[in-house]
């Protein structure tokens, strides 16, 4: 008996974010689709930094 591949479908994303991915080469260096600049700046909008929240010394935008 054989196993079946499952077909691979894209995962779901954020609109800012279509045509994102994320790949581990056999050396275990992380390869993307997006410039890491662009992550940077999507996490940065989007997702509270949980170490950083309870600061007084930090402005707000």
């Amino acid at each position: 008996m054989t196993k079946k591949k499952k077909k691979e479908a894209d995962p779901r994303v954020h609109d800012e974010l279509k045509g994102f991915k994320m790949e581990i080469n056999s050396f275990g260096e992380i390869s993307s689709s997006f410039p890491i600049d662009k992550i940077n700046e999507f996490l940065n909008k989007n997702v509270e930094d949980k170490k950083l929240k309870d600061r007084d010394d930090l402005k707000e935008d």
